[in-house]
């Protein structure tokens, strides 16, 4: 591993610790650990979005790894983040709206799809900026959607 993935991957540790220190309130565990998740998941996408966008230099190494943890969390079992009673209508202080229980099968749905998405990014993330923007797309999608269905708009 080189210095600068495991500098990426320190900050982004970081970062996840720091989210989870600044929203851990009363919040229940289960909460704080999609939390965390999520907001891993954002770093992430972040990088590889900016690098799609132009915003900074496409650099394989960052892309692959990035797309690479995306795929690592698309792959942690979610059934003890979302226990009954830990929406925004319940809770302050998260924003995981009720049709997450309403409907699971739907929000299974899109995890996968998440996954599926995740998996093609990780699959062509370092063979060059056209090939990760291909897949940046699909990934992009697969998290608007969930968000447009199962998360509280800001």
């Amino acid at each position: 591993m080189s210095i600068r993935t495991s500098l990426f991957s320190l900050a982004t540790l970081a970062a996840i610790a720091a989210g989870a220190s600044a929203t851990a309130q009363d919040l229940p565990a289960p909460v704080m650990a999609r939390q965390g998740q999520m907001q891993a998941m954002a770093i992430n996408v972040g990088i590889v979005g900016n690098m799609a966008r132009g915003n900074t230099e496409y650099d394989a190494e960052m892309a692959q790894a990035a797309a690479n943890n995306l795929l690592a969390l698309s792959q942690i079992d979610q059934r003890f983040h979302w226990p009954e009673g830990t929406d925004n209508f319940a809770l302050e202080g998260t924003a995981a709206l009720p049709a997450i229980w309403e409907n699971p099968d739907g929000f299974a749905e899109r995890y996968m799809t998440f996954g599926t998405a995740a998996q093609g990014l990780a699959d062509v993330a370092g063979n060059g900026l056209d090939a990760m923007r291909a897949a940046v797309g699909p990934l992009g999608g697969s998290c608007g959607g969930c968000h447009d269905d199962f998360r509280q708009s800001n």
